[in-house]
């Protein structure tokens, strides 16, 4: 299977916590890092009276299932020592479960109250989308190609989203003030 992860932080030392997410996985015997985004500095979504969050998108093959998947990455942000208080609050790292897809290439889809798959909000989401389509141009989410996805998006949202720095050490390429034009 493969699996498209969206991380983010707004808390505490943002571009290390990030790190932690493909050096973690990357450990794995299960889980394979296939490719990973630039960062990107982005405003807050949801609850705006929090700080610029930085996020990036990971494109993993893994034999877990998406369950198991979810389970792995929620013991990452405990590790961040992540805490819950406010839906859409600042957080030292999220991760989350965009989509997956079986060894075919379909989409795995899921109503379950624990994983809902694909994310329900990746539609609407430039810190979701811009990332995803920069590791994987031909993207397609619930059949929907993701940069036709990211086209809809109000244009004021696509100009919020910049490229800062790469997400691997040694690797970083710094970019802050280009915002994405698709």
């Amino acid at each position: 299977m493969y699996a498209v992860l969206s991380i983010g932080s707004n808390l505490d030392e943002r571009l290390r916590l990030l790190r932690t997410v493909p050096e973690s996985l990357g450990a794995r015997e299960d889980v394979q890092l296939v490719a990973a985004s630039s960062v990107y500095a982005t405003a807050p979504w949801g609850v705006t009276d929090q700080g610029e969050f930085l996020n990036a998108a990971l494109l993993v093959r893994t034999r877990l299932s998406p369950l198991e998947l979810l389970r792995v990455g929620q013991e990452l942000e405990q590790r961040a020592r992540r805490r819950r208080l406010r839906r859409w609050g600042p957080r030292t790292l999220d991760v989350d479960i965009v989509t997956v897809t079986d060894a075919t290439g379909a989409e795995l889809s899921s109503a379950d109250p624990t994983l809902t798959l694909p994310h329900p909000h990746a539609y609407h989401r430039a810190f979701v989308l811009i990332p995803w389509l920069e590791i994987d141009p031909k993207a397609r989410l619930a059949r929907r190609r993701v940069a036709e996805l990211v086209a809809e998006l109000d244009p004021a949202e696509r100009a919020g989203v910049f490229k800062t720095v790469g997400l691997r050490r040694g690797r970083s390429r710094w970019r802050r003030g280009r915002a994405w034009r698709g």
